[in-house]
């Protein structure tokens, strides 16, 4: 029987993480409004992965349930999703993250010029931040993961449908929807870079 939270004395610090690092992505959000009267993005969704969460995750990776397997082996305990409108926006903000003091990218995964055979869409970062506290390392200052995810509101609705209907149990004609859902992928995708070119256009008046 689990008594307590997988992230042992850790679960109080993580919010804080994970406010910092919001707190950062709207420095940049409010420099962008002063300079062109709209945010770079259009909103955030966050989360700190729940315990259950967390404990089901390093089942499914054969990892033993513990705050090391949470913190370290797996780097997802703090997410972040960015939404944005266009998709420069996207890779500005990434620019912008790799800058941040204490922030070191660990993985980067471009699905925006590089879509996954199904469509989807999106850009992945894994980051280490530094905390001001000893990590489960033992280090002072320590490090953090955080799991960021940056999509246009295209990318976003789409995946948003394409998970729910993964789910789905005895579907009929999931070859059909597969192809579907592709196609759709790939119209959005032929969206997103029109609205680019009429705000460059806009832009360049």
């Amino acid at each position: 029987m689990n008594t307590g939270s997988i992230y042992g004395t850790y679960e109080q610090l993580l919010p804080g993480v994970l406010e910092h690092f919001l707190g950062e992505l709207e420095k940049l959000n409010e420099q962008t409004k002063q300079l062109t009267g709209e945010g770079i993005y259009e909103h955030l969704h966050t989360r700190v992965k729940s315990d259950s969460s967390m404990r089901e995750k390093c089942d499914r990776r054969g990892l033993p349930q513990t705050a090391r397997s949470a913190l370290r082996d797996i780097m997802d305990a703090i997410g972040v999703r960015v939404i944005t409108r266009f998709i420069d926006d996207i890779m500005e903000i990434v620019e912008y993250i790799r800058g941040i003091q204490g922030v070191e990218v660990v993985t980067e995964k471009d699905y925006i010029r590089n879509a996954k055979p199904n469509g989807y869409r999106s850009y992945h970062m894994i980051l280490s931040v530094e905390v001001p506290w000893r990590d489960i390392d033992g280090e002072e200052p320590g490090r953090c993961f955080i799991e960021v995810q940056l999509r246009t509101l295209a990318m976003d609705s789409w995946a948003s449908l394409e998970h729910q209907l993964k789910y789905k149990k005895d579907i009929r004609n999931q070859k059909l929807i597969v192809s579907e859902l592709k196609r759709c992928a790939d119209e959005l995708a032929g969206c997103d870079l029109s609205m680019q070119t009429i705000r460059n256009l806009i832009r360049s008046e």
